[in-house]
């Protein structure tokens, strides 16, 4: 039951790039990208992202797209909800959105990576895993020598979806 009347929006648009963006850098918790980034996931990508929305304003979102290599694989690339509507389901509730979608209607495969820290991310998955009766198998996609910056190990969850 959400305290506000939440829509999703199927597909993000320009708009939504600058809003998107704002509410990455809030959340201090997801690695911000680029103001660019979100604006090309916005007129891009936005068949394999969701928005929601509460009186225009994004209070959540998810961003993905199809592996290029991999064309049976839909991989999560951010998940992000305003700290006033976590823990009320939305974010499952976008995913789900997406994976209903005629666009991934040839997907097998729901692949996301996840800090071992980011237990809230991790009981998202292990709930999608839940909800489509499946299993979730991981692995250490991105070791800490991978990346510059200091940064923890990039665990790939993989989630069979059909």
């Amino acid at each position: 039951v959400y305290k506000r009347q939440v829509s999703t929006q199927s597909t993000w648009d320009i708009e939504n790039g600058k809003d998107i963006y704002t509410l990455v850098k809030n959340t201090q918790v997801l690695d911000l990208n680029s103001e660019y980034l979100y604006l090309l996931q916005s007129s891009h990508f936005s068949d394999y992202c969701c928005v929601a929305l509460v009186e225009d304003k994004v209070l959540g979102f998810v961003s993905g797209y199809i592996d290029p290599k991999d064309s049976s694989v839909y991989f999560v690339w951010q998940v992000g909800v305003d700290e006033s509507m976590r823990g009320q389901g939305l974010a499952l509730k976008m995913i789900m959105d997406i994976l209903q979608r005629d666009e991934l209607s040839n997907i097998n495969y729901v692949h996301t990576t996840i800090s071992p820290s980011n237990k809230s991310s991790q009981r998202l998955f292990e709930k999608l895993a839940d909800q489509l009766s499946v299993n979730i198998k991981d692995e250490i996609f991105f070791k800490v020598d991978d990346f510059n910056n200091a940064h923890e190990d990039e665990v790939l969850y993989k989630i069979g979806i059909k």
